[in-house]
């Protein structure tokens, strides 16, 4: 075989590889990854134990939306009283359906840009995104702020 040939080869099959590598996420984005999976796993179970396990102390939640033909507001949310409506029986499901469309890391800061859809049992119910920013603690990466947008139109 021509050693061109073989050489031209080797470098098409080498480049060919690299960009499955380069989409395989960091370990610390994994980790990241699992902390925001982990506060909606517990969410869809009615856990509020496990999210609050993913909670960085003095965590603050923002909602920023608001009713059709009203100004959008920003709103604090009650940790304690959303971890209490998580944890009570409740007769659907609440299933957030995130995907991770941006995860940037400086040293033991993250933020992670979700756009998500939001089921109650079956049924869609709004959509936005989701805006986290984690802190990397003793005990791993915590939720310390989520902010989020909602609307139930322009969604996918």
């Amino acid at each position: 075989m021509d050693p061109r040939f073989t050489a031209l080869l080797g470098g098409l099959t080498l480049a060919s590889s690299l960009p499955a590598q380069a989409q395989k996420a960091s370990p610390e984005t994994q980790a990241i990854q699992q902390t925001v999976t982990t506060f909606f796993d517990g969410m869809r179970r009615g856990d509020s134990t496990m999210v609050r396990r993913t909670l960085a102390p003095g965590a603050v939640f923002h909602g920023f939306g608001g009713k059709p033909g009203q100004p959008t507001k920003l709103e604090i949310e009650n940790i304690n009283g959303f971890l209490k409506a998580v944890g009570t029986p409740h007769a659907e499901i609440w299933d957030e359906r995130v995907q991770f469309e941006k995860v940037l890391i400086d040293a033991n800061l993250a933020c992670v840009w979700a756009p998500y859809e939001f089921y109650l049992g079956s049924k869609f119910s709004h959509c936005g995104y989701d805006s986290f920013q984690l802190v990397k603690l003793a005990d791993g990466w915590k939720i310390a702020h989520i902010i989020d947008t909602r609307r139930k139109e322009k969604c996918k």
